[in-house]
């Protein structure tokens, strides 16, 4: 299996930046992509971005313009740049690895806030 260790979240200002980092460890050889999901209270998980090994990305509609995710050569680290943050970032952001077409695994999950 994949297991995803998440760090970075935090309180920020509004307009500020934060920036996620996630490790992926296991059976990393069988990742597929790698990206971040968030979810609030009462709605459902929701895509924030998310990049295959190939480089190929895809963002959330909220996160467009804002945030930038990024992996490194071994494809085995994802991290997100997010900037110009709003309240309405907050939630806990989770890291997420698709294995193959069908599979996936979820990091415990880490808590942004933006609030002034």
């Amino acid at each position: 299996q994949v297991l995803l260790a998440e760090s970075g979240g935090g309180l920020v200002q509004p307009g500020g930046s934060l920036r996620l980092s996630c490790i992926a460890s296991g059976t990393v050889f069988s990742i597929y992509a790698l990206g971040w999901y968030r979810q609030v209270p009462g709605k459902e998980r929701e895509l924030v971005a998310s990049m295959t090994n190939g480089g190929s990305t895809n963002y959330g509609d909220s996160a467009k313009g804002r945030f930038t995710i990024s992996r490194d050569n071994a494809k085995n680290t994802v991290a997100l740049q997010m900037n110009s943050l709003k309240p309405e970032d907050t939630a806990v952001y989770y890291c997420n690895a698709r294995i193959g077409l069908y599979h996936q695994y979820w990091g415990q999950g880490t808590q942004v806030t933006v609030s002034s």
